[in-house]
């Protein structure tokens, strides 16, 4: 019996499983899923969580039940890639014929001391948890700033101000404006969005360190009672000690078939993975459906053939009535593309689970 192992329950890793039990896998092929929590936990709605909008069983969804499938919980501690082995955080050795890396991403700290010390993260659902209840003791009136003026933490600023209307918030970046990754349109209605809503956003600050009630843009001491990092993601650590060609982001280096070329055993998949796109849960499940589609091709000897990933766009929301978002090279804003996001959001709970 040859052992599928996917490491990771999250877009990638369940997409991958999904479109492979959902066609007739052959007889000698078991597919064995290992991920710390007993369900996939939708990470792109984490930022809710942490403002307390949503509880966490709201974003649960359930792993597939299969008589191929056999979930084995747990947390991947290392990857013997010479040995076939995947070794958990407890010690114990589960070998493998194929592997398939879904890990997904961790925070990038960029070596600012007292970032990772001093800061919360929605990036796990327990650090998600964590920081829920950190913002939630916050007194009446006092201060929460973001690091990082992208999709994440821009989310979060906007449904935070909707939960907690007391609180003095602020959004810090590095850059110009927030959003710099989207159209100068759509930053700018978000940026409106902010000042209405009373949320301040600072641009061109260069975070030098973080203190426990405090960040400091160079000598200048920005007073914070809880200070949250959306600012850049990396691989997680178990990927990051990987012996393997990686681009300058720290991403592993696939071949043709999304595997790695002296593993050609070892797909990876997802935000761990170097994709000419950015890291996205929508484009982790796309891969996760072609490598599905190439594992498939080649149990059937036959030559992969493989299609042009084209993700279809990207949607935020600004609390629970308002959003932007951009499809293709179009930008949208106000309450279309909330509810569209609602939609995918429903779409996706309905196919996973």
């Amino acid at each position: 019996m040859k052992k599928l192992l996917v490491l990771g329950g999250g877009y990638g890793g369940l997409a991958l499983i999904q479109e492979l039990l959902e066609h007739h896998l052959p007889s000698d092929v078991e597919i064995v899923l290992i991920d710390r929590m007993p369900f996939q936990g939708i990470k792109t709605e984490y930022y809710a969580l942490a403002a307390g909008t949503v509880s966490d069983h709201d974003l649960r969804i359930a792993f597939p039940v299969h008589p191929k499938l056999s979930v084995k919980y747990g947390e991947v501690g290392s990857i013997d890639l010479e040995r076939r082995i995947v070794l958990l955080a407890d010690g114990e050795p589960v070998p493998y014929d194929l592997l398939a890396i879904a890990l997904g991403c961790t925070d990038n700290y960029h070596g600012i001391p007292g970032a990772e010390e001093h800061t919360c993260s929605i990036q796990t659902l327990s650090g998600t948890r964590e920081t829920y209840r950190r913002l939630n003791d916050v007194k009446a009136y006092g201060t929460v700033n973001i690091v990082g003026g992208g999709l994440s933490g821009v989310e979060l600023a906007a449904e935070l101000r909707e939960s907690r209307p007391d609180l003095n918030i602020s959004i810090l970046d590095r850059g110009e404006r927030v959003l710099s990754a989207f159209p100068a349109k759509l930053s700018q209605y978000v940026e409106e969005w902010f000042s209405e809503h009373q949320v301040q956003t600072l641009s061109r600050i260069s975070v030098s360190h973080i203190e426990k009630d405090a960040i400091f843009n160079g000598s200048q001491a920005i007073v914070s009672d809880v200070t949250v990092w959306t600012g850049g993601i990396q691989p997680v650590k178990v990927v990051q000690a990987l012996n393997v060609a990686k681009d300058r982001g720290g991403r592993v280096i696939l071949g043709k078939y999304y595997n790695v070329q002296e593993y050609p055993e070892v797909y990876v998949i997802g935000d761990c993975a170097s994709l000419p796109f950015a890291p996205s849960a929508q484009a982790a499940g796309a891969q996760g459906e072609q490598v599905a589609q190439i594992l498939r091709a080649l149990w059937r000897n036959e030559t992969p053939r493989l299609h042009k990933i084209k993700l279809k766009g990207t949607l935020g929301s600004l609390g629970k009535t308002e959003g932007f978002g951009l499809l293709g090279s179009r930008s949208v804003m106000g309450r279309v593309p909330r509810l569209l996001k609602s939609g995918v959001l429903w779409m996706s709970k309905r196919h996973f689970g």
